[in-house]
């Protein structure tokens, strides 16, 4: 569907009583999962978060389709307000998931505010990433800043963030942490950006969290073991909140221990890396 002009936005950015308000509306993060590993959603999202999500009838989203997925675990579970074929959806544009959409990235100054012409008119809004926490690991700040510029309000709903669970399952400094992205696909530039976050974690005591593709989780990990100093700490969260008897899901130790023995982990599910002391 096709966001109006730029040129239809008020300038006011003052908040009003008849503006809608854009809830951050977090989602499972076993998104793209065979149906028998996925948790029951009223086990994974709270009851607020549900009774807001079905009642929502405009969205931002990353992927139209996996919000129609997520909404309809969302109307097992409880009655959406509208069937779904009624609901007002606007995907954010490709590039935007592919490079970010964050204005501190040269050239990646996305304007969003035409997206949020519905909260304009009085609708509420919600946004939504494929998994997780929209806006954090996932495209959807431009959306955030732009409602903010505009006077629209903004909730966050409670809801599982992949990162943090990772980091408190690693018992690596939750107190000083970073979150880096992906690293480089080349094996050599790969190599030297662990070599740098290895140096931060080590003379800074702060965590350093990466994930990668699920198809090259094995090479990541073999790049890891290869490159980084035998006492430092390295962890992974591998299919976090997704209902499979793989364990264990969590694993932490120094890069000797992990060279002398490999965990059994299906590296084809979504990964956290950590790397810490």
């Amino acid at each position: 569907m096709t966001a109006p002009s730029l040129a239809a936005m008020p300038a006011d950015n003052s908040p009003s009583p008849s503006k809608g308000t854009l809830y951050l509306v977090p989602t499972p993060l076993d998104f793209g999962c065979a149906a028998e590993h996925q948790h029951a959603i009223e086990d994974i999202l709270p009851a607020h978060t549900l009774q807001i999500a079905c009642e929502l009838t405009h969205w931002i989203t990353e992927n139209a389709k996996s919000t129609r997925a997520f909404l309809k675990r969302v109307n097992a579970h409880r009655p959406l307000k509208l069937v779904l074929q009624s609901h007002h959806m606007v995907e954010l544009p490709r590039e935007v998931h592919k490079k970010g959409d964050h204005a501190g990235n040269p050239g990646m100054a996305f304007d969003a505010r035409p997206l949020l012409a519905p909260a304009l008119a009085g609708h509420n809004m919600g946004l939504t990433s494929e998994a997780g926490m929209p806006a954090v690991a996932d495209p959807g700040s431009s959306v955030v800043r732009a409602a903010h510029a505009l006077g629209i309000p903004v909730q966050v709903m409670t809801g599982p963030s992949s990162l943090l669970l990772a980091l408190a399952a690693s018992g690596m400094n939750g107190q000083q942490f970073a979150f880096v992205g992906y690293l480089p696909q080349d094996g050599i530039s790969r190599a030297n950006r662990l070599r740098e976050l290895e140096t931060l974690a080590l003379k800074a005591g702060q965590t350093q969290i990466f994930i990668e593709t699920p198809y090259r989780n094995t090479a990541l990990l073999h790049t890891a073991l290869q490159t980084l100093k035998p006492q430092t700490r390295l962890a992974v969260s591998c299919g976090l909140m997704v209902g499979t008897p793989q364990r264990p899901v969590h694993f932490s130790t120094t890069v000797s221990a992990w060279r002398a023995c490999k965990p059994s982990l299906d590296w084809s599910l979504p990964t956290v890396f950590l790397i810490g002391v």
